[in-house]
């Protein structure tokens, strides 16, 4: 066993020497999976206090916690900026990561406020939902789109790889994946939201309601004269006030603007703009309900190879 596991090692040594892109040693100073997965858990804390612990928290106490865990993140999230910025940056001053966190963290009181705005949203438009409590501690969307808000504020003042970092963590628990460069306004709600793709130029407005399996995603992407891609340029649509987007729909193209109260019906597939309060939906042109007493024989066979 201890032969086989000194080839292993040889093997991999050998790997790290020929296999470029996957290693990192001697390199950069990146930013950590797992610091990131600590401060999303923390920031979610502040964000919505007594709902991410396991101890109920006392009024009397919040003044205390709340210095406590604003003085620990501040240390960990200054030193995730920092590294972040010097990928782009090696120069770059401790005093421009501070001057971010600084923004930050001013900033999360007004994330609050829009958060709250979403979870009155998902209030008022979900008949299943009893409680803002209930909403808070059990749908998805809320730590997705809480997390996102608080990634854009770093992607707006410049911070690479962070932002990413951050909504892929809550991606990756909640199945909706919002790039945090979307611009997205109050009154937000994902019902449901498993499946659900929003691309990073995309603008959304205020009171906007999507289904799960929905995707605002790019239309085509523009290559150079090598046929690499052409990075950055508006690729995803703009979703105007009160607009609805019922489950698996897709609407595609940076030029794509669905217009203010418009209702998008399941199962579309659009990418050409629509004006303000329009419906867009399919219609059943090909679906056929039959009793299963009277069907051909012929037929009922098909729900067997189905």
């Amino acid at each position: 066993m201890e032969s086989n596991l000194q080839q292993v090692i040889r093997n991999l040594l050998v790997s790290y020497e020929t296999v470029g892109g996957l290693n990192n040693t001697d390199g950069l100073n990146l930013p950590s999976t797992r610091a990131i997965e600590s401060i999303c858990e923390d920031l979610l804390q502040l964000l919505f206090p007594g709902f991410h612990d396991e101890e109920p928290i006392h009024g009397n106490c919040l003044t205390q916690l709340t210095e406590s865990r604003v003085t620990s993140l501040s240390a960990r999230l200054e030193d995730q900026i920092c590294r972040s910025l010097r990928t782009t940056q090696p120069d770059c001053p401790l005093s421009l990561a501070r001057e971010v966190l600084g923004e930050f963290l001013a900033s999360l009181p007004a994330t609050r406020e829009l958060l709250s705005t979403d979870i009155e949203a998902a209030y008022e438009g979900d008949p299943a939902a009893l409680s803002s409590e209930e909403i808070v501690l059990s749908y998805p969307f809320v730590e997705t789109i809480a997390i996102q808000r608080c990634a854009h504020l770093l992607y707006k003042a410049g911070v690479p790889l962070l932002p990413r970092m951050m909504t892929e963590w809550a991606h990756a628990r909640s199945g909706i994946d919002i790039h945090p460069g979307a611009r997205i306004g109050n009154h937000f709600f994902i019902d449901h939201g498993t499946g659900v793709v929003i691309g990073e130029t995309c603008h959304i407005g205020a009171h906007v309601k999507l289904y799960h399996g929905v995707t605002l995603g790019a239309r085509s992407f523009q290559k150079d004269a090598e046929g690499k891609l052409v990075k950055g340029g508006k690729r995803h649509p703009n979703v105007e006030d009160w607009v609805t987007i019922y489950p698996n729909s897709t609407v595609l193209g940076g030029e794509t603007v669905i217009g203010e109260r418009s209702t998008i019906g399941a199962n579309v597939f659009l990418m050409h703009s629509v004006p303000a309060q329009s419906l867009v939906y399919y219609e059943e042109t090909q679906l056929k309900v039959l009793s299963k007493r009277h069907v051909p024989a012929a037929v009922a066979e098909l729900e067997w190879v189905i």
